[in-house]
């Protein structure tokens, strides 16, 4: 049977084995991991000018969005792994203190990778089933909205657990920095070391008496970027789990209201049956993340040596996105029902008919759509 079968068939008949399949397919990543980092922007681009345009659009994009969003965590781990198996000896780019940190947990603990891969499927599927919901009533809709915000909660109080009480970091896998095609020179795909002929030619000069290889020099215009790159700061010579200090007392207190706060916050519209024009839900939420971080700022002064100025880099990046985050409270509840939507329909009207801006004023008139219907949309934790 299986001769009379590969005689009509002209597929080969490794293709036709499904456990054959998933390493091609991881090869062709690892090998083109830029090319697949390109149409993975691509896709998410296209989703930004899906909504809005055709009746169910939401539903469509939102499925393309987070299937890229998947997609994409599972091709971080691919070039993650085959990043780890280099020899030694092969040079590697200096990796930022957020991937230095991540990388420690998840090899360190095998269930704070579990937890932590996840709470990012959770966060990449949430607009996706507040969508799906909604077709079933409000109802379905809040009880789905605060479900998923308690599950993303436990979630990030078990990480909170697992890293001794230190400050989440977003996102809690190490992201994709480095493409493995970057060290093709010094390593062949193969585990063959390239010969040090090919591989030092350009790189060094050959002195003809003794034979011994100098360097290559920097540029002079670019000196100055070369003695930057060679500078080690206090941040590289720390372990990875030092670049976040361990909270204490009211840092900790800080740290689990701010997990809770989206939980909370979801339980007051559910409460008040979702009326987006009621400011009692909106203050609540809004003085939770603002009280939280006063709390924090606070505690880092007192514990902290040198106050907000002795934190890592890490820990300043983090402040920063959560200082940015609270700026998306203009665009949730009664402030954007009260507020931002007039403004943002004054803007796109003064938009209409001019070049380019008649591209982006559609664009957030898409979008308004989301803002208007769904609680995700403007999500940040």
């Amino acid at each position: 049977m299986e001769s009379a079968w590969s005689t009509r068939n002209p597929i080969p008949a490794a293709l036709l084995q499904p456990s054959r399949w998933l390493p091609l397919y991881e090869e062709f990543v690892t090998k083109n991991a830029s090319s697949v980092s390109q149409v993975e922007s691509a896709l998410r681009s296209l989703t930004y000018i899906i909504p809005g345009r055709y009746r169910d659009s939401e539903i469509s994009s939102e499925c393309v969005h987070s299937g890229v969003q998947l997609l994409s965590l599972y091709h971080d781990s691919l070039v993650s792994r085959v990043i780890s198996r280099l020899p030694s000896t092969v040079p590697r780019p200096t990796p930022s203190p957020h991937a230095r940190y991540t990388k420690y947990w998840t090899s360190h603990s095998s269930l704070y990778q579990k937890i932590a891969l996840s709470l990012q499927m959770v966060q990449y599927t949430e607009l996706l089933w507040e969508m799906t919901a909604r077709r079933r009533g409000e109802k379905v809709r809040w009880r789905v909205v605060v479900l998923t915000e308690a599950i993303k909660a436990i979630c990030r109080l078990l990480l909170l657990y697992l890293t001794n009480s230190r400050p989440l970091v977003s996102p809690p896998l190490p992201e994709r920095e480095v493409d493995p095609r970057s060290v093709e020179e010094d390593d062949d795909w193969n585990g063959m070391q390239t010969p040090d002929s090919e591989r030092s030619m350009d790189l060094c000069w050959t002195m003809p008496r003794t034979g011994l290889s100098l360097p290559s020099l920097p540029d002079v215009d670019d000196l100055s970027n070369y003695l930057v790159t060679k500078v080690l700061t206090a941040d590289d010579i720390k372990p990875p789990q030092a670049l976040l200090h361990r909270a204490t007392g009211q840092g900790q207190l800080a740290e689990a209201l701010y997990i809770l706060r989206p939980v909370v916050y979801a339980l007051a519209i559910q409460i008040y049956h979702g009326d987006k024009r009621s400011w009692r839900p909106w203050l609540i939420g809004f003085s939770m993340e603002y009280g939280c971080r006063q709390l924090a700022k606070s505690d880092i002064r007192e514990r902290v040596a040198g106050g907000l100025r002795g934190l890592t880099g890490l820990e300043r990046e983090e402040m920063r996105k959560r200082g940015w985050a609270i700026a998306w409270w203009s665009m949730r509840g009664a402030f954007y029902e009260h507020v931002t939507k007039s403004w943002l329909k004054s803007l796109t009207g003064k938009m209409k008919g001019k070049p380019l801006l008649d591209l982006v004023g559609s664009v957030i008139e898409d979008y308004e759509y989301l803002w208007d219907r769904y609680y995700f949309s403007t999500a940040t934790l």
